[in-house]
């Protein structure tokens, strides 16, 4: 990409994780988000995904932009493990019971902090109310720094058939710089003890980071192809100090220019095609027989707050534990950040929801533009739905002009494949960026 056109559009836009982002939620009351989950139960794709929150940290990352809590004694876990169990049954009696599991995702924090006993248990939970579809996802992000392999058993144990690894690099001076621990068990033995129980695996890897080069996150890279995961992924480090502080510790190693990070970035990429990965969206690598590849092919992939996802698996969210967003139909729900907050109320009856945000009609429309531009680099609007966007005609020539898109009749393309700029764009088409005082950070 050159550096003209990464000057000129690398400015603070929305991930676009949701529609409308997270930072546009508002006062939401319980019967408003009752009323909303009634109504879910008529929605066209009737799978359920559920996800749980696990906030707790063995130590805190520096980098981290999640909504985490460092560890505390093991009274406090119990207490709200018990919790997500009393949430659980708060909400099940406005589900249909004939709706079907199609995935359970546990996020954080770091959720194998948590004992496995504990977590199978919650599987459990859900698992004795409602059948699943076939071939279910069951996945976890896992911090391997902390994990034995007996740990690693145990979560196998408990249910699990995609494991999120958070490597975020092999190299030791930049995990020891941003205070984050390398796997416990060599990493070899660890794929071992998955690939002899048939789980998927994912590799995530974090670029922007201190002391990072071109040249040492490739090696990184090169490491994670020679492990042969089932995903690969790269995440752009966002640095948003001013909503996380400890952020500000990175500053003092530096960090690497935006010119260093897209090269990093597209030089990963390279490596990871030629090793017949296929690119998915702005960050996923899958190899070529993945559920992810073929969804992206039948334009049924989709994308939530845990990523890029598929139809089969993923619809409508239902999320438990602090800070937990579920994803419905027509609106979005989350739950109170304070801990002691979400255990006082669900132990006296009530749904934790602090804030959320109920879609007209139009934002409905909306959301599915951004999200078939993220996930397919191309939509084709229908009139409804033109009506809906903010249609700048100029700003579109422009970036046509800039080669990021192409606009043939009522289809906006991305030239790019891929291309983080991707964002650039949804965010032409939101009417909430028009004069908007909300901070987001930069695509690159």
């Amino acid at each position: 990409m050159l550096q003209s056109i990464i000057d000129k559009y690398n400015i603070p836009v929305p991930r676009y994780t949701s529609y409308p982002p997270a930072n546009y939620f508002g006062a939401l009351a319980q019967p408003e988000y009752i009323d909303a989950v009634k109504l879910s139960n008529a929605n066209e794709n009737r799978n359920l995904s559920f996800y749980f929150h696990m906030p707790f940290c063995r130590h805190l990352c520096h980098y981290c932009a999640c909504n985490s809590y460092a560890m505390g004694n093991e009274a406090n876990v119990e207490k709200y493990i018990d919790a997500l169990h009393k949430e659980i049954d708060l909400l099940l009696p406005y589900i249909d019971k004939d709706r079907r599991i199609s995935q359970i995702h546990y996020g954080g924090g770091s959720p194998t902090a948590m004992p496995a006993k504990a977590i199978k248990e919650l599987n459990e939970h859900l698992l004795n109310h409602f059948d699943t579809i076939d071939n279910p996802e069951i996945a976890i992000e896992c911090h391997p720094g902390y994990l034995t392999l007996n740990d690693w058993n145990n979560l196998v144990d408990a249910g699990f058939t995609r494991f999120s690894i958070g490597i975020q690099d092999f190299d030791e001076k930049v995990l020891k710089a941003v205070n984050r621990r390398p796997s416990l068990e060599p990493i070899e033995d660890v794929f071992a003890l998955l690939r002899e129980a048939k789980a998927n695996i994912n590799l995530d890897f974090l670029y922007g980071l201190p002391y990072q080069t071109v040249e040492s996150f490739s090696r990184t890279i090169e490491h994670a192809i020679a492990l042969h995961p089932d995903r690969l992924v790269t995440f752009s480090y966002a640095h948003v100090p001013w909503l996380k502080k400890q952020q500000l510790i990175l500053e003092k190693h530096g960090l690497p220019s935006v010119q260093i990070k897209e090269t990093m970035f597209e030089t990963a990429a390279q490596l990871l095609q030629k090793a017949g990965y296929v690119r998915v969206g702005m960050d996923h690598f899958v190899r070529p027989h993945d559920e992810l590849y073929t969804a992206l092919a039948e334009h049924k992939l989709h994308r939530n707050f845990q990523g890029y996802c598929t139809l089969r698996t993923t619809a409508q969210v239902y999320a438990f534990g602090v800070t937990g967003i579920s994803q419905l139909s027509t609106a979005y729900a989350q739950n109170t950040k304070d801990i002691d907050e979400y255990i006082s109320s669900v132990n006296d009856g009530r749904l934790p929801i602090r804030k959320g945000y109920t879609l007209t009609s139009d934002q409905q429309h909306i959301r599915t533009v951004i999200d078939d531009l993220m996930c397919n680099y191309a939509v084709t609007l229908s009139p409804e739905q033109k009506t809906a966007v903010n249609y700048d005609t100029a700003r579109l020539m422009e970036m046509q002009n800039d080669r990021i898109i192409t606009i043939e009749n009522d289809t906006i393309s991305m030239t790019e494949p891929s291309s983080p700029l991707v964002r650039n764009v949804a965010a032409l088409l939101d009417p909430l960026m028009q004069n908007t005082s909300k901070t987001f950070s930069k695509p690159i």
